[in-house]
């Protein structure tokens, strides 16, 4: 039997991605690297690399959506060659070179810290990247955070290669007529125009194909290269499909349920079938939300064909599979019901027939009898996170059910709370700010809390002059928008010169961008319009909106929403004042989350899993204002932003209310106040700026997220991944025949009878010596054919702490001898205790070989 994971060393990929097309044009020999710097997204994170690219063709390089690779294909041959004789543009593209050059051979973090885990290789799968603006194949959050996730990576030297779509259409570009509905418009791209390359085997494109419902699909591969990793990209828009199947990767996010259950298998079980093409076999699988969930049924499918029982298949799947979930709510996750499944699953299903109910129970709600991708996930996950302290608590609540009889705090989901790429979303003027006052490790040391108290030192001027020439940047941007609009829409030459007037760079600005789903309330500052009116009107004192946002194409009330504060913009006492944005993307995120004086962010609690776009702002001394959810409720301290409301639960009209009023209260009595109360430098606004910075940049990034999904994550899989498959998988054998004989004959576990008095006679502690305020307790214990070390005794009770109650856990240690199966156990707990209403006893299984403690959701209590 072979040996199906064995470790990935790593290897030089420069020889199978194919050249770009255009490359016999040749470029000038003193400027001859630009194409590779154009195919690699390094560049989207440097700004001397932007500026050298913008530099060549300042009108070009924005009319083709910053996209070097359009920029260089376009420019023409004389244009290049008097570029290359500019002996100052030369002299940066050699400085910008030589950055490039230090960056992609430097030692990073990972291979200093973890030098002993050089054969660790992880695989990162989500259904989408957000790099830039010139590869829009990404909605919003979810990929922004791939993409910051696989910057991150490179930065930090992680062994790690990401796997994801590419969308012909991408997602959708958004216009906002004159009505103020949003129009949905699809262009397809041509992939030789993008920072992307395909990838070759043989001198051709590689290609893997896979079963569909019976019909074999061909996928094609590319890859983008991300500083120094690479993320496989997959696009069934192949020749020897239908023109079915080569919509499959058209767009994201498109379609019906047939649509979505093909694009995950394509993501799920191509994306294993490229990474075997490639010869590589990583020890780690990131699931990045259930979208990818698939993959772990093509690699329990390989492991079937080597000859493994499907219990240790599952038990080798599991112990290097990672799987982050990022929503909170029951609807949010992908589900089909099995009668879907065994149609476009029917070649797997074919192919193991005797396995076919065990597969489907690995993904099966037995709740609502559908087929669930975050089931998938769970079940063949080692270890599971969400993506903030909040939605790590809601998320065990959720799937509390799900892990049998034990309290929510030890569902075994923990959370490592979202952050951002801080060199890409950083303003270059801050940045430069930082290089001067901050200690020279900055960059490479970015979670380093004490090197960012240096922020103190910044002169106030120097920040309030960064920061109003940033506003000024996005009031030009803007208006430039809002006029493209106008124009765009046939309206009058009146109403497109008006818009040159509308925000007042000085005025405080407050900005709103995200998707418009309903739960996120984009209209809640509307509550109260005559309240609002006064506020934004006031001569001494003006206030401006800013908001921007695409509702999914299916999503009517998200584009009610749009439609709603469009029309209020469109008001009198409103207009230039309130102003809403059409076609969010990164590029216009980057002029908001730099540019606006306060962030607003109201979800309805706890429906926000993390959010990041606040993260984004507050690096840029932009003040969060917003409800305590997500992130923001571990980051507000009370001193570097706003909370709207409080943590507590309440009932959606209820927070609702709360929340209106709270807005108000703050805006009228703390923020306007703040801002307003100081004259041209608002010395006490940029005191709470720099407590934002330098409370919130060094935990909110993504190189601290991606150090602790290391740390806590992907080196404990790898370990626990070789562990198993060493030695023929004699270990995940061993796991997997422990955990059959333990579901087999846990029913055989029965807590006899409980003693909760102390007694003297079978007691190693003397009663003189046990404190007047505790007591001994003992239990009898029938164990079965278990052995009693396979399992954990323990009390629970609950402790009063603060307002809330605490779940207490005392391991009860074994005494006396094992008779007939059973056995006595004791502990010591408060006297006060009774059993049955203050405490009880429980039995669980344990092994050191699993990955948490409620690996088996097995329990005996004497509350059950």
């Amino acid at each position: 039997m072979g040996n199906y994971d064995d470790v990935y060393k790593g290897r030089e990929y420069s020889d199978m991605i194919a050249a770009d097309p255009q490359e016999a044009k040749g470029l000038p020999q003193a400027i001859e690297r630009l194409r590779e710097l154009a195919f690699n997204l390094w560049f989207s994170w440097n700004h001397d690399a932007l500026q050298l690219f913008e530099s060549m063709d300042p009108g070009r390089w924005k009319a083709l959506g910053h996209n070097p690779v359009r920029l260089l294909h376009e420019l023409e041959d004389p244009q290049l060659e008097a570029l290359s004789q500019n002996t100052d543009f030369v002299e940066r593209y050699r400085q910008v070179m030589l950055r490039f050059d230090t960056y992609m051979n430097e030692p990073g973090w990972y291979s200093t810290n973890y030098a002993a885990e050089a054969s660790v290789q992880i695989a990162y799968f989500s259904a989408e990247f957000g790099f830039h603006e010139s590869l829009p194949i990404y909605s919003g959050g979810l990929g922004i955070l791939a993409g910051d996730h696989i910057k991150s990576s490179s930065d930090l030297g992680l062994p790690l290669a990401g796997v994801g779509l590419l969308y012909k259409k991408g997602y959708f570009t958004q216009k906002i007529d004159a009505s103020g509905s949003q129009q949905s418009e699809l262009f397809p791209y041509d992939f030789e125009q993008l920072p992307i390359r395909p990838v070759l085997q043989n001198d051709q494109q590689l290609t893997v194909s896979l079963d569909i419902s019976g019909r074999t699909i061909t996928v094609l591969v590319w890859a983008a290269k991300v500083g120094r990793n690479l993320v496989f990209l997959l696009d069934t828009d192949h020749e020897a499909n239908n023109d079915t199947d080569k919509a499959l990767t058209a767009q994201l996010y498109g379609g019906n349920q047939d649509m979505r259950i093909a694009q995950e298998m394509v993501l799920g079980i191509g994306g294993v079938k490229v990474l075997r093409a490639l010869g590589i076999y990583p020890n780690v699988y990131h699931i990045n939300e259930g979208h990818a969930a698939f993959l772990t049924l093509e690699r329990l499918k390989e492991l079937l064909h080597l000859g493994l029982p499907f219990h240790v298949a599952v038990e080798t799947v599991r112990s290097a599979t990672v799987f982050t979930t990022h929503t909170p709510v029951p609807a949010g996750h992908d589900t089909f019901s099995v009668g879907m499944v065994e149609h476009y699953l029917g070649h797997l299903f074919s192919e193991l027939p005797k396995h076919k109910q065990s597969i489907i129970s690995l993904g099966l709600d037995h709740k609502s009898g559908q087929f669930n991708m975050t089931h998938l996930a769970m079940n063949t996950a080692g270890l599971r996170n969400g993506v903030s302290k909040l939605h790590g608590q809601v998320s065990r609540e959720m799937f509390k059910e799900f892990h049998g009889h034990i309290d929510a705090s030890e569902v075994p989901i923990s959370s490592i709370t979202n952050g951002v790429h801080l060199d890409t979303w950083t303003a270059p003027a801050w940045k430069e700010l930082f290089d001067r006052f901050l200690p020279g490790t900055w960059r490479a040391e970015q979670s380093n809390e004490h090197q960012w108290a240096q922020i103190e030192v910044i002169p106030d001027e120097s920040i309030w002059k960064v920061h109003q020439h940033l506003k000024e940047d996005l009031v030009r941007y803007a208006r430039n928008s809002l006029m493209e609009q106008r124009k765009r829409n046939g309206e009058s030459e009146e109403r497109i010169e008006e818009v040159r007037h509308y925000l007042n760079p000085k005025a405080l600005t407050i900005g709103f961008a995200r998707r418009f789903a309903t739960y996120k309330r984009a209209n809640l500052i509307f509550n109260d319009l005559y309240r609002l009116k006064k506020l934004i009107n006031n001569p001494e004192r003006p206030v401006q909106f800013i908001f921007a946002g695409k509702a999914h194409p299916a999503d009517y009330p998200g584009q009610d929403l749009i439609r709603e504060i469009y029309r209020i913009s469109q008001l009198k006492e409103f207009l230039g004042k309130v102003v809403i944005l059409e076609n969010y993307d990164i590029n216009m995120a980057r002029y908001l989350v730099q540019g606006v004086d306060v962030w607003l962010n109201n979800p309805r609690r706890p429906l926000e899993a993390s959010g990041t776009s606040g993260q984004k702002a507050a690096m840029n001394g932009v003040l969060n204002f917003s409800v305590l959810d997500g992130w923001w409720e571990e980051g507000y301290n009370g001193m570097n932003g706003w909370a709207i409301g409080s943590a507590g639960a309440a009932d959606w009209a209820a927070q609702e209310k709360e929340n209106t009023k709270a807005i108000y209260h703050l805006l009228e009595n703390e923020i306007i106040p703040l801002y307003y109360n100081q004259g041209e430098i608002p010395h006490q606004w940029i005191g709470r700026m720099k407590r934002s910075v330098q409370s919130l940049s060094p935990v909110y990034n993504t190189h601290r997220m991606v150090q602790d999904y290391t740390n806590l994550s992907y080196v404990p899989t790898a370990k626990r991944a070789r562990l198993f498959v060493a030695d023929n998988y004699d270990v995940a054998t061993k796991v997997a025949d422990y955990k059959q004989f333990i579901r087999s004959n846990w029913h055989q576990v029965r807590i006899m009878n409980i003693d909760d008095h102390a007694d003297k006679s079978t007691s190693d502690v003397p009663l003189d010596e046990i404190p007047p305020s505790t007591k001994e307790i003992t239990a009898q214990i029938h164990f079965g054919p278990i052995w009693p070390q396979d399992t954990a005794v323990e009390v629970i009770y609950y402790a009063e702490n603060g307002e809330t109650w605490e779940q207490k856990i005392i391991l009860m240690a074994p005494i006396g001898e094992l008779i007939e199966q059973s056995q006595r156990f004791q502990a010591t707990i408060p006297s006060h205790l009774v059993h049955g209403p203050h405490f009880s006893i429980r039995v669980r299984p344990i092994s050191t070989n699993f990955a948490h403690s409620f690996e088996l959701s097995l329990v005996t209590s004497t509350l059950s």
